[in-house]
């Protein structure tokens, strides 16, 4: 059975940091894109940053270049996800998702993509 497990979530005040981390299982972990989404209430769900685990390849979103970072453990089927200055506005529900393609390219936001998702890992960032 594929399953994805986030841990890491948590309460932080603005400016703190966070390391998110994303295990899989059940399937052949490389070779496909794995991506981190977030879904604040009421919002809709936003692709934050995603690693072609074969190619090693990464793209952000605008709002968190240079504070966020994704990298991959592929000993241990984990990718990661570190979180620096952050801000109430990343406060959000973080999932991990895979999808079966080795590349996701320009369009590695669109949650359609993916047919792979964890259950999802708080995160509040305070003032």
């Amino acid at each position: 059975q594929v399953q994805l497990a986030e841990s890491g979530g948590g309460s932080v005040q603005a400016g703190g940091s966070l390391r998110l981390s994303c295990e899989a299982s059940g399937y052949t972990y490389s070779g496909r894109c794995m991506a981190w989404f977030r879904q604040a209430p009421g919002k809709e769900r936003e692709g934050v940053t995603y690693i072609s685990t074969g190619a090693g390849s990464t793209a952000y979103a605008d709002s968190v270049k240079g504070r966020f970072s994704i990298s991959q453990d592929t000993a241990k089927n984990t990718v990661y996800l570190q979180m620096n200055s952050l801000k109430p506005d990343d406060s959000a529900m973080y999932y991990c998702a895979a999808a079966p393609y080795y590349s996701c390219g320009t369009s590695w936001y669109r949650p359609s993509l993916y047919n792979v998702w964890g259950q999802g890992t708080q995160v509040t960032v305070s003032a």
